[in-house]
């Protein structure tokens, strides 16, 4: 069985940002920019998202997602934050850790096997420490991938 998604180390950061709306911002950037795809389509199809209720999981953990053309298959990006941002999470507590995920336009299930699989991550407590304890960007990918390889084996 392979990943139900990929995700790129260069599509890991910590970042700095003091809204919500600069997170989605800085998530759209990355994203467009590893996995070549349109930043203004990217930030639109997220933002619609958005609309619909807030990505906030709860825990300190966000998981912005959206479904867009141009992908050949589900691929994440990672941000933990420098500090805690406002997100009108469902538990009203502010995000460290932001989880995004695109999906092809027409990736149904496979779109919400990929969001149930970066959820359980999530909710990891230990996970969620280890990443919150990373010291830089290379430390967060091998965190997740070796998390995502050991789930899809």
């Amino acid at each position: 069985m392979t990943a139900l998604f990929s995700i790129d180390p260069l599509a890991v950061r910590i970042v700095h940002a003091e809204t919500k709306q600069q997170i989605l911002g800085q998530l759209a950037e990355r994203f467009a920019a590893v996995y070549a795809l349109d930043p203004a389509e990217v930030i639109e199809r997220i933002e619609e998202r958005e609309k619909l209720g807030s990505t906030g999981f709860g825990r300190g953990v966000a998981i912005p997602h959206a479904r867009i053309a141009g992908l050949a298959r589900p691929v994440a990006a990672f941000f933990r934050l420098e500090q805690p941002v406002a997100f009108e999470a469902a538990d009203g507590m502010p995000v460290d850790v932001v989880f995004g995920l695109l999906s092809p336009e027409q990736a149904g299930a496979t779109h919400l096997q990929a969001l149930a699989a970066i959820s359980r991550l999530m909710r990891d407590e230990r996970m969620h420490e280890r990443l919150v304890a990373a010291t830089d960007a290379d430390a967060l990918y091998a965190l997740l991938v070796n998390v995502i390889d050991r789930d899809a084996a």
